[in-house]
């Protein structure tokens, strides 16, 4: 049958061409949004800049147009650096949905290979198979067992026969394929398919938001409520002292806008796309950016043994005739020979498992006659039952027939005249088979007369031929892989429909754990909830696993507030990865099914990608809260020593206006999303236990360290303020000292917030060159400010000497560095535990 696939020749490159520039490409053309001006509307709509434009027209109605050009010059700076952020975000973004897009077979020049399902013409030849969505409107030539759910056209959820001999040979856009094979020519393309025609897009997906973002929208929200409320005292305050409506409202702006942290919402988007985008480029596919939230919090990964475990590269190893009741691994005597041409009758004539692709290899090796292009298959039954088999029924131009069988060695007994002696050789054989790590399968052949066939393929009573053994080998990294996550407190939990031996053997080659804690998939179901919550954390290998009751190990493990993530390929694993909090597909031998269902793809299938992906999601998720406990902790400062003077009624009670918020709203901005976010990992974060996820993004000790921080800063501002006064210093003077001190605590908590855990001399040593980068321009920026006369008369500062410079820093640092006597103590503290 393979040769009936090479007389299909599909279009030549000219062809292709030709067909392209007359009807177009694959793609469903929606109506166009303009992202740009959506990205400004949603600025406009920010608390930030509705203040910020509020203190530009202060300035402009009053006539201090030095300071209203500055605002607006501020505004579009700050507009412009939010617009650049979130433009790189949703480029990140394009380029994994881009990447995540399926592909799919067609034979062009006679040649079938892999493209992206856009490059689709009209009238190529597309090769469609069990698991894979039709990326066209097509018309099937030729099938085998070809069946296709069609709900997103009719709504049916049953599966439709189909192939090419009936009136019901057309395929559509969209449509999933449940089993079997079919090769088809393209008739519509693009908005000229059913589906393009009723409007509905593939590619549309609502985005609900994540935990997280619903905490830190929560919590920006109530800033912002915060923030009303003290502008308004703030400027009831300043009104009832100065009886000026518009200056009493423009300082009150200034506290307002040092409230709002509308950093925080910025990074976390910077965060998770860019991380998202990072991860791509280590081979791993996110699909949606909220899944890099999760990763880090994954502590159990089911995955499947064949194409995870092992390469799924399988090769002939043994064969077992009942007839002779041998083992052999040379198939050239005339049993061994039957046994192979059977299992052939039962397989796919054109092959795309890696089981029936070795059985073809090695059929074709044998000096044999094959008799297949001779006959016609006239019935089929697709893989199936618990544990399964499939069956293909043959027949030639004189009637005579061929029923032939293979599958899981319990279902092929099942159905066979055996007797106990038999019985038990076969057990024993495939249990020798299987401890050697060998994928076994049973081989049988029935005969039926009439076309009346059982409704069922376990109805036939077959003669039990024997055993094909294939040897599948593990992949070479895999046990340093499992080791390394078994290091970060990970589960590992092998998920498979193989038998328990083979499984156990190629577990234990591989240094796998637990290797002998298994539990079957006819045993899980017949558990009680309660029971199985309690196996399901003790055992490490399931195996004659079948789609429901991999669904019931992942409900089991969520039960037990386990973090899951799910690996898998083929269209059974399809429920069991929407189900996980973290589906992982296999992008090269994954099924479409698996993919579109999955939330990660692994490009290469190399599962220790895995391990990158989890210390990214931790890295990512450790580095987003160092960024949030920076803003918390220099946000305090900045109200504090805005509001406490007026409040007090010390002598300068406006120490800062808002051009000097939005100056340090400038610097801030770019500290948190480009330094942090650019940071390195840490070199424990993999040897930490994964965090839980919880309805709190901080601990209380976290939060608790942060405004301990921000409030010692401010207690150091507060004594520089204080010292001015007492030394007679002008209220420019005044505000210099505390800017400068203010600025010198900035850089010193950003070295410091790096690490809670290790030492700034250490994280100096972190590889961030971005670090430098933003300092010194910050150091710049400000010696500008103070030393350039321009600048200096425009923020109102006045020259320091020396002496009071270096108190500035002195002071800043202080405030600043008592973290690291926090840090001496709990990396003592750890190496005590």
């Amino acid at each position: 049958m393979t040769e009936i696939k090479k007389q299909f020749k599909g279009l030549s490159n000219e062809e292709i061409v030709q067909s392209r520039t007359k009807f177009g490409s694959n793609t469903i053309i929606q109506q166009k949004k303009n992202v740009f001006l959506n990205s400004v509307l949603e600025m406009i709509k920010e608390p930030m800049f509705l203040l910020l434009l509020t203190a530009t027209s202060i300035y402009f109605i009053t006539g201090d147009y030095g300071n209203g050009i500055f605002m607006g010059m501020a505004i579009l700076l700050v507009s412009a650096i939010s617009l650049y952020q979130e433009s790189k975000s949703r480029s990140a973004i394009n380029d994994l949905k881009k990447l995540s897009q399926p592909k799919s077979k067609v034979i062009r020049n006679g040649i079938t290979s892999e493209i992206p399902s856009e490059e689709i013409v009209i009238g190529d030849l597309i090769q469609t198979e069990e698991g894979t969505f039709i990326p066209a409107d097509a018309t099937i030539i030729q099938s085998n067992d070809f069946a296709v759910n069609e709900s997103i056209l009719t709504g049916e959820s049953m599966a439709v026969f189909k192939n090419e001999n009936t009136n019901n040979d057309s395929v559509f856009l969209g449509t999933i394929v449940t089993s079997g094979l079919a090769i088809c020519k393209v008739i519509a393309i693009g908005n000229q398919t059913q589906l393009g025609k009723i409007g509905q897009s593939l590619e549309a997906i609502v985005e609900e938001k994540t935990p997280l973002q619903v905490q830190i929208g929560s919590f920006v929200k109530k800033m912002s409520l915060v923030g009303l409320g003290i502008f308004i005292l703030v400027w009831i305050i300043n009104y009832y002292n100065s009886k000026m409506l518009l200056d009493s409202l423009l300082k009150a702006l200034t506290l307002a806008m040092s409230i709002i942290p509308e950093e925080i919402p910025v990074a976390f988007t910077t965060f998770m796309a860019l991380g998202s985008w990072r991860l791509m480029k280590i081979g791993v596919i996110v699909k949606q950016t909220k899944t890099v939230e999760t990763l880090g919090s994954a502590d159990v990964i089911c995955t499947d043994k064949t194409g995870t475990i092992t390469e799924n590269r399988m090769t002939l190893a043994q064969c077992y005739s009942l007839s002779d009741n041998h083992i052999k691994e040379n198939y050239t005597d005339p049993n061994s020979i039957e046994l192979l041409t059977i299992a052939m009758w039962a397989s796919e004539p054109i092959p795309y498992d890696a089981m029936e692709i070795a059985l073809h290899d090695a059929y074709s090796k044998l000096e044999v006659t094959d008799e297949r292009p001779n006959f016609k298959l006239v019935h089929e039954y697709p893989l199936d039952g618990k544990p399964p088999m499939m069956t293909h029924v043959f027949e030639d131009f004189k009637g005579t027939r061929i029923i032939a069988a293979k599958g899981a060695t319990e279902a092929l007994i099942a159905t066979s005249n055996l007797s106990e002696k038999e019985t038990k050789d076969i057990l024993a054989a495939m249990k020798k088979m299987a401890l050697e790590g060998y994928r076994v399968l049973g081989v049988g052949i029935a005969s039926f007369i009439g076309t009346d066939y059982p409704k069922k393929q376990q109805e036939f009573t077959f003669d039990f031929k024997g055993l094909v053994a294939f040897y599948d080998p593990p992949k070479a990294n895999i046990k340093a892989t499992f080791e390394t996550l078994y290091k970060a407190g990970i589960q590992i939990k092998i998920v498979t429909g193989d038998n328990a031996e083979t499984t156990a053997t190629i577990a234990k080659q591989i240094g796998f754990r637990n290797a002998d804690q298994t539990l079957n998939g006819d045993e899980l179901m017949a558990m009680d909830e309660t029971t199985l919550r309690k196996r399901v954390m003790e055992t490490s290998i399931f195996t004659r696993m079948f789609p429901e009751a991999k669904l019931k190990i992942i409900k089991a493990l969520k039960d037990n507030n386990q973090i899951v993530a799910m690996t898998g390929d083929g269209v059974n694993d399809g429920p069991a990865l929407k189900s996980a909090h973290i589906g992982i597909a296999m992008g090269k031998k994954g099924t479409e099914i698996a993919k579109q269902a999955a939330n990660l793809i692994l490009i290469d299938d190399d599962f220790s990608k895995m391990i990158e992906a989890i210390a990214m999601g931790r890295k990512i998720y450790s580095n987003l809260k160092k960024a949030i406990q920076y803003i918390i902790s220099i946000h305090i400062p900045i109200i504090l020593i805005v509001f406490i003077p007026l409040a007090l009624g010390w002598i300068y009670p406006n120490i800062f206006s808002p051009v000097h918020v939005i100056f340090l709203e400038i610097i801030m901005g770019p500290t948190c999303s480009i330094i942090y976010e650019n940071e390195p990992m840490e070199s424990n974060l993999m040897q930490l236990k994964p965090r839980p996820i919880t309805n709190t993004f901080f601990k209380l000790k976290e939060i608790t360290i942060s405004i301990i921080q921000g409030i010692v800063i401010t207690i150091g501002l507060l004594f520089v303020y204080q010292y001015c006064v007492t030394n007679t210093f002008s209220e420019a003077a005044t505000r210099t000292v505390v800017f400068i001190t203010l600025i010198s605590a900035n850089i010193f908590l950003t070295l410091t917030n790096r690490s809670f855990y290790y030492s700034i001399f250490t994280t100096l040593r972190y590889k961030n060159n971005l670090v430098l980068l933003i300092i010194s321009t910050t150091i710049v920026t400000t010696a500008c400010l103070l030393f350039i006369p321009l600048f200096a008369n425009f923020f109102e500062f006045e020259s320091l000497s020396g002496l009071q410079i270096g108190l500035s820093i002195l002071v800043g640092s202080i405030s600043v560095l008592w973290i690291e006597i926090y840090k001496v103590f709990k990396r003592k503290k750890n190496e005590i535990l």
